[in-house]
């Protein structure tokens, strides 16, 4: 997503998120069980650039699954 500037920033990233408003550690895998991100990626989410985040993005399916995670449905998606 290129940058609007008449778009805020805050806007246009909340498209880019994984977010399901489920935000619960597993201890065992330390992966958030609506997500499938680490707290540190988290904790970092908001300073990433585009590009890191939907790299992030694209390997959550497979790393929740080889945790043997189910992805929990939650509230409509946020950053």
């Amino acid at each position: 997503m290129q940058n609007c500037p008449t778009i805020p920033h805050y806007i246009q990233m909340s498209k880019e998120t994984p977010c399901v408003a489920v935000c619960m550690i597993d201890p065992k895998t330390k992966l958030c069980f609506g997500c499938g991100r680490t707290l540190p990626e988290i904790a970092r989410w908001h300073a990433m650039e585009s590009p890191e985040r939907l790299s992030v993005m694209a390997l959550l399916p497979t790393r929740m699954a080889d945790a043997g995670l189910v992805p929990i449905a939650g509230s409509p998606k946020r950053a």
